[in-house]
């Protein structure tokens, strides 16, 4: 197990990212890898749960068995007992023979649940059970049957709101939330973008797939600006159309798709001018700044005259409201932000972090 401070096994090509969430993510993966723990990993669609699983697998000593996935949303109610279980010779209409389920082909390896918020609630019953006491039996079958797998689990979305509206088992829940692994999206990682898509030319061209690509420097940009609700999937299909559309050419906006070209465009516009004024006419001359009394310092605020009063408290509030009220200007733009606020782009997303700005 890795430990605090020690080197990452290499995850090159398996999971891209050197961005702060990502080294987080990761180094999380490689403490809980070897350990025999339920794993529930979350995100948002595309943003590799899947990776993520078989990354667990790969580094856990189960790696030489077999990895079974099993997408919750894709297979039929009706079946999945059938499906995760096997069932036995006339177990049902049309069972001809007997049939081997998920859990005895993963026997000794991981079995990974895509999906899990799909599966339904007689069948968490079922899984509840294997989880506890490691015990299933086939569909017609009699005779219990023990097994040996790791339970990994993914789902986009939120177990605990949906066992609040008895959509999940909350027994089940906890069972499986043992570890809890969040993925984050692709726009709280921007800085990743541009080695995504680096990766994904590099790929198609060793492929044989076709030539390459050249991004402009503006369209790199508006790619790494655009928000990217379907993760790194999204960028993934929006580069190959690039690359069969364009390949062995030079890409601009204006060859992106145009939801990114007109969001580039959106956060590029120049900020409203103040109106010229006309010929012989002289512009208004901005008012002097006052404070009231003879000469002295404008009045401390009204929080200040208390006794309860903390300075800390007070000037966090006000550089929250301040990185709030810049991103609203920027339309959530957060290199355009940074310059309203004169500060880094890097020091913004701290902040945003440490206030917890979603």
């Amino acid at each position: 197990m890795a430990k605090k401070g020690s080197p990452l096994p290499d995850f090159s090509g398996r999971f891209i990212g050197r961005s702060r969430p990502v080294a987080e993510l990761l180094a999380l993966v490689a403490r809980v890898a070897r350990s025999e723990s339920t794993v529930l990993i979350t995100g948002e669609s595309g943003t590799g749960k899947e990776r993520i699983a078989r990354i667990l697998h790969d580094e856990s000593p189960r790696a030489n068995a077999p990895f079974v996935p099993v997408n919750c949303g894709a297979i039929p109610e009706g079946l999945m007992e059938s499906e995760l279980f096997g069932h036995e010779k006339g177990a049902f209409t049309g069972a001809s023979n007997g049939r081997a389920g998920r859990f005895e082909v993963a026997e000794g390896g991981t079995i990974f649940f895509d999906e899990i918020g799909e599966l339904p609630v007689t069948l968490q019953v079922k899984l509840l059970r294997v989880l506890q006491e490691k015990v299933y039996e086939k569909v017609g079958g009699a005779k219990p049957r023990t097994t040996n797998v790791r339970v990994l689990a993914a789902t986009h979305r939120n177990l605990e709101e949906m066992t609040r509206s008895g959509g999940f088992r909350e027994d089940l829940y906890y069972r499986l939330a043992v570890i809890p692994v969040e993925i984050p999206p692709l726009r709280k990682r921007p800085e990743d973008i541009p080695l995504l898509i680096d990766f994904f030319i590099r790929r198609w061209e060793e492929e044989g797939r076709g030539d390459p690509v050249t991004l402009s420097a503006g369209a790199m940009n508006a790619l790494v600006e655009y928000e990217w609700p379907g993760n790194v999937r999204e960028l993934e299909n929006v580069l190959e159309r690039l690359l069969v559309l364009s390949g062995g050419e030079k890409v601009d906006i204006s060859d992106l798709p145009e939801k990114i070209g007109r969001s580039a465009t959106l956060l590029s516009a120049p900020e409203p001018k103040a109106p010229i004024p006309e010929k012989g006419t002289s512009p208004p001359s901005p008012e002097p700044f006052s404070p009231p009394g003879e000469g002295g310092p404008p009045p401390l605020p009204e929080e200040l005259l208390g006794k309860d009063f903390n300075l800390s408290v007070f000037l966090g509030d006000l550089e929250r409201t301040l990185v709030l009220q810049a991103l609203e200007r920027a339309s959530g733009n957060r290199s355009r932000a940074a310059e309203i606020l004169g500060i880094n782009r890097t020091t913004l997303i701290e902040k945003i972090r440490r206030f917890r700005i979603s």
